[in-house]
């Protein structure tokens, strides 16, 4: 006999009523699927900073001038990225090889939401379900649920009035591991999009049910010898402060060619980072992460003056970032690991290759398939970079956090990065609205 819950009564009503508003929402045209989604993008950007404020005060994460940021990117940048493409009937027509594809939206998506990006992640998947035809049903990271409610809020709101069928967003709005695994095991759930900890990914996998997951990011940015050095350290610290580090793609670990050591530390500390001694760097290694693994959440989007009080370290004031150099990769090693906070390892090497391997070795350490970059001025070594690197996003001079969601390059605006095999993803792009869409094609014989 199958036991019901209070959450497995939860989930089935939000899915229910999301399956019902759904079969409705698949006969729209594209002309009304695109005042829907117009719709939502105006009324989210509106609201951008009434969203961050709630979700830093919430969950005491980041900093609510780089969270409307955020919200802004979602629900603009994202849309701008999706309103033009074809998601409704045919799509395309490939006349030579007499083929029509045709799409076909997937159904009911289960959104698994973190809490470190809250409200613009709510958005950005709100936006990639509504413009391929599905309903979403957001499963909440407990820490922000109110500002992730508030959210979706908008969204259904702004949807209804431009004539959706209510309901295509739900929440749960009880949040726990139970309901997470009801929703996720659900026969009437189509796709798990989750994006969050790498526990909770492998458990959308294992799930039976279709998932695209992400994993943690572990990013190196190595410096190499004919980098513009000034450009290289201010890419760095700007994108590693920014939102105090919460996305997951910001550099992680900082390698630097041996002949150029010395005028990147200079710069790195004119920019206001901070060189950690031994006895520093391993009194605050104790408090990143967990004893029994992970990051210690009391640390994590938190600025250096945080930190410092949180560790007992006597940190100068106005430091932006602290750097621990390294010379060991490990998960015994904090700063060899993914840290969301302005923490960053500093590992020198002597020669390219052994500059490509670090970087290997730090992302098959934590992040593999996710993000690397690199600081040059030779195109041959760019291209170098990227056939031999373990990253699905290889970022060339510039930001790796603003870098790997679009912002600062011409990727895919995404808040969802998938790491491929390697990584245990079912894909590497950066998810948009394609991968919400199943293709039927019509072909013709010869």
């Amino acid at each position: 006999m199958i036991k019901i819950t209070d959450a497995t009564l939860e989930v089935s009503q939000l899915i229910e009523a999301a399956k019902d508003a759904q079969r409705s929402y698949e006969n729209f045209t594209q002309a009304q699927v695109d005042e829907i989604i117009t719709a939502v993008s105006v009324q989210l950007g509106t609201v951008a900073e009434e969203l961050a404020t709630l979700a830093h005060n919430e969950t005491g994460f980041g900093n609510i001038k780089d969270k409307i940021t955020k919200n802004i990117y979602a629900s603009e940048h994202v849309y701008n990225s999706i309103k033009d493409i074809a998601t409704v009937g045919e799509i395309a027509r490939d006349e030579e090889n007499k083929i029509i594809d045709i799409a076909i939206p997937m159904g009911v998506v289960a959104g698994l939401i973190p809490s470190t990006n809250p409200t613009s992640t709510v958005i950005f998947k709100a936006l990639i379900a509504l413009k391929s035809r599905n309903a979403i049903v957001f499963s909440p990271h407990p820490k922000a649920l109110q500002s992730i409610l508030k959210a979706a809020h908008y969204v259904e709101k702004a949807a209804i009035s431009a004539g959706a069928p209510a309901g295509l967003i739900q929440v749960i709005a009880q949040p726990s591991l139970d309901a997470t695994n009801q929703l996720m095991t659900h026969d009437d759930i189509a796709l798990i999009l989750a994006t969050g900890g790498g526990a909770m990914v492998k458990a959308a996998y294992r799930s039976g049910t279709p998932a695209i997951g992400v994993g943690q990011g572990n990013a190196p940015a190595y410096i190499e010898k004919s980098a513009d050095i000034n450009k290289a350290v201010t890419d760095i610290i700007n994108s590693k402060t920014f939102d105090y580090g919460t996305i997951c793609a910001s550099e992680q670990s900082i390698v630097v060619d041996v002949e150029i050591k010395e005028a990147v530390k200079q710069k790195l500390e004119a920019e206001g980072a901070y060189f950690l001694s031994r006895t520093e760097a391993d009194q605050l290694s104790r408090f990143i992460m967990r004893e029994g693994g992970g990051m210690n959440p009391e640390l994590v989007g938190k600025p250096v003056e945080t930190l410092a009080a949180i560790s007992g370290l006597d940190i100068p004031a106005g430091i932006k970032v602290l750097i621990s150099e390294e010379t060991e990769i490990g998960e015994h090693n904090a700063y060899s690991c993914e840290k969301l906070m302005p923490v960053l390892g500093m590992y020198t090497v002597h020669s390219w290759e052994e500059g490509v391997r670090t970087c290997n070795m730090l992302l098959h350490n934590e992040g593999a398939g996710h993000t690397a970059l690199l600081h040059t001025s030779s195109e041959e070594l760019a291209l170098e970079y990227g056939l031999k690197i373990a990253a699905s996003r290889v970022l060339i001079n510039t930001y790796g956090s603003l870098g790997a969601i679009g912002f600062t390059t011409n990727l895919m605006p995404s808040l969802t990065l998938g790491c491929g095999a390697v990584g245990g993803s079912s894909t590497t792009d950066n998810v948009s609205v394609m991968n919400l869409l199943n293709i039927k094609r019509v072909a013709f014989g010869k």
